[in-house]
């Protein structure tokens, strides 16, 4: 945190009780540290499981609130997913819920920054492991059984037995691995996605503008997230 701001952050926090949020380099080391783990291929799983979460959870959540709830969510060891539906989508509904798959973690990741801008650090752990509850009621026989378990276990040691400082880097680096995540998986999904296949089938248009799409909304989506984890800041 830039030392003339750090005065401040602490009277933040001793007035609040919640911490002040990251000075604009500390942020964007945060950032840097994701890009990495993002960019790196033996480190790539770490946030690719992350992803799936959040791309199968955006499809659960978009088909609940369009009045299909899903009837399950598998997620696999290989960090691929299915999510399940009753029969009978179609229309404007099987399109909304095969588009947000691939926006899912930028959306999620771009509603953490603006948590984070808006000072609500801590609120960024606490609306991620209810979301992660809510996910684990549809998951089925399958490796998120595993997974999304450990990811609540790790959330709730991280707010329970740790420092506000950690809570911080915790919750931006949650953030920064969606929001790079996102872009990363569209871009290597592309045309090759299941969700481009099933949206040109419904809709006869070609794979290649969907993931085109897809593509150009995470891009954008860390742009606009990364300006308020770091300009913000």
């Amino acid at each position: 945190m830039d030392a003339k701001r750090a005065p401040l952050a602490a009277a933040h926090t001793l007035a609040t009780g919640t911490p002040a949020p990251l000075g604009g380099g500390e942020a964007a080391l945060i950032g840097l540290a994701a890009l990495f783990i993002v960019a790196i291929p033996f480190l790539w799983p770490l946030a690719e499981h992350l992803n799936v979460m959040a791309h199968e959870g955006a499809h659960a959540a978009v088909g609940a609130l369009l009045g299909y709830p899903p009837e399950a969510v598998a997620l696999m060891r290989d960090a691929t997913g299915v999510t399940s539906f009753r029969p009978g989508i179609d229309g404007y509904r099987a399109v909304a819920i095969g588009v947000i798959g691939y926006l899912g973690p930028s959306l999620f990741g771009l509603w953490a920054a603006k948590l984070i801008e808006t000072r609500h650090v801590v609120a960024v752990l606490w609306i991620a492991v209810i979301f992660l509850v809510l996910l684990l009621f549809l998951i089925r026989r399958s490796f998120g059984l595993v997974s999304v378990p450990a990811a609540i276990a790790l959330l709730a040691l991280v707010m329970h037995g740790a420092h506000a400082a950690l809570e911080e880097v915790f919750a931006y680096g949650i953030a920064w691995v969606l929001l790079l995540s996102g872009v990363r998986a569209a871009a290597a999904d592309n045309v090759r996605a299941g969700d481009a296949w099933l949206l040109a089938l419904i809709t006869r248009v070609p794979r290649r503008a969907w993931s085109l799409l897809w593509l150009g909304g995470t891009l954008l989506a860390v742009v606009i997230g990364g300006k308020w984890l770091v300009v913000g800041s």
